[in-house]
């Protein structure tokens, strides 16, 4: 557990819990100042997106942000839980974290030369009872990509490619697909901190 004495502006008596394995997300916290401790949850997310039905991509991104934080929070009484989630769209289609190698590669080959939309969903909950939830957008440009970089692009990231929507990291080697973005890097991260920060300063836990 973290020490909430050593972090200056976190009022709450217990850290928060993040229902996240992100590194990108852990990092934007401890960056932050935020006292947390991980709990990820492990849900079938292709099920849930399914028993969604047609819906858009920001209703995806909130209802498995949700989903999680609930999850984490059912077993972490009276603590703040926060649950994260990241899809991507592109011209009518709705896209997360690629299965595999072909579907990145495929993906990659999809977003070359477009214009895409990042929703990045954040729930907080306490006692399993949603307490705030937002979503944050950005929009980034890839390049166009040959056949040759994509497939070099996925030598270098290996498994890495298939832990973000859209295949990559914009804080890493993922930079190097793009020709403009438009959005916080925390946004582009998973975790919409400006946000989050206000929330947990109306809730108590962060000093005002």
């Amino acid at each position: 557990m973290s020490d909430v004495a050593s972090f200056p502006f976190w009022r709450a008596s217990t850290p928060l819990i993040l229902a996240s394995k992100s590194a990108g997300r852990r990092q934007v916290l401890a960056q932050a100042g935020i006292p947390f401790d991980c709990r990820p949850v492990d849900l079938d997310e292709r099920a849930i997106e399914s028993a969604l039905g047609p819906v858009g991509a920001d209703a995806i991104a909130q209802v498995l942000a949700r989903a999680k934080a609930s999850a984490a929070s059912v077993a972490e009484r009276g603590r703040l839980v926060l649950g994260a989630d990241q899809v991507a769209s592109c011209e009518g289609r709705i896209f997360g974290k690629p299965e595999n190698r072909e579907k990145a590669a495929e993906l990659l080959g999809f977003l070359s030369g477009r214009r895409h939309r990042l929703h990045s969903a954040i729930a907080l909950c306490r006692d399993g009872a949603v307490v705030f939830e937002t979503v944050a957008h950005a929009d980034l440009t890839m390049r166009p990509l040959s056949e040759r970089f994509i497939d070099d692009y996925l030598d270098a990231m290996g498994a890495a490619a298939f832990t973000s929507a859209g295949a990559y990291q914009v804080e890493g080697l993922g930079a190097h697909l793009f020709s403009e973005v438009c959005g916080d890097h925390w946004t582009i991260m998973g975790m919409p901190i400006l946000p989050l920060l206000d929330a947990l300063r109306r809730l108590g836990a962060l000093a005002a």
